[in-house]
């Protein structure tokens, strides 16, 4: 008894003491990090960079000059390719749990994570830069952050995450390649579990070696977070161009990554 009491008490200990941290993150060093990339590449374009299995070497070599945002287990395809991100983001807890080694080494300026790793899990990266997660009600599009000192909001893709970094940091042009939008395996709003055979997950069968332990992916949450990033957009004289190689994303207008380039 005395235990669980001792337990309780922690718990709830723990949970104010995180509420402070929150209150206290728009005058931290955090946030002074954060604000440095404010309006940092206004008027410009950039291009986010999904891991699917339509992304090739070829592609990124053509990408050396741009400002770009990645993620996750990207580093597969750097064996294949000088290209480097500009901006590196990784948000989920499962894959950072067992690829934190890997991606504390990345030798890349800027490192994008939530600040609940440090705070929470007692992991920190080098080069990293933290912000504050929010979640909302998954069931309905998430907001989306003008001021991503103040926090950035969940989509279930962390290319939402970037999309939100790339607009305050004033982009006014972003294209996504190799967001394919499609899994051999997803979970739908209802729990259902659909299996599409012909699907590929990602760029490499070494990055999904592990995929019994990750989540599944549902593509309804991300997709309305796609047609969140899609109003936010339109309101604000934005331009978000899916440049991937065939996939099934179709919130927005599709281009020719060949043609963008030249």
């Amino acid at each position: 008894m005395i235990k669980k009491y001792k337990n309780k008490i922690n718990s709830t200990l723990h949970r104010l003491n995180k509420q402070i941290k929150i209150i206290k993150f728009s005058s931290s060093q955090n946030a002074i990090n954060l604000k440095m990339f404010k309006n940092k590449h206004l008027g410009k374009r950039c291009f986010i960079i999904g891991n699917g299995p339509s992304l090739t070497s070829d592609d990124l070599d053509k990408l050396h000059n741009e400002i770009t945002f990645a993620f996750n287990r990207i580093y597969y395809m750097f064996d294949k390719t000088d290209w480097r991100p500009s901006y590196y983001c990784s948000e989920d807890d499962k894959t950072i749990f067992k690829s934190k080694e890997e991606i504390n080494n990345l030798k890349l300026e800027n490192k994008f994570f939530p600040v609940n790793f440090p705070w929470d899990y007692k992991i920190h990266f080098n080069n990293a830069k933290y912000y504050l997660f929010k979640f909302g009600d998954s069931t309905i599009e998430p907001k989306f952050s003008k001021d991503i000192v103040k926090g950035i909001y969940w989509g279930n893709t962390v290319a939402y995450t970037a999309i939100q970094m790339a607009v305050y940091m004033g982009i006014k042009e972003i294209y996504l390649l190799g967001v394919d939008h499609n899994f051999n395996k997803m979970q739908k709003d209802n729990g259902e579990i659909v299996i599409d055979e012909t699907a590929k997950d990602y760029f490499s069968e070494d990055y999904n070696k592990d995929k019994d332990d990750l989540y599944l992916p549902n593509i309804e949450i991300s997709t309305r977070a796609f047609t969140a990033a899609k109003k936010y957009a339109e309101e604000h004289n934005i331009k978000i161009y899916n440049a991937t190689r065939g996939g099934k994303l179709e919130v927005f207008e599709r281009v020719d990554f060949d043609k963008i380039l030249f």
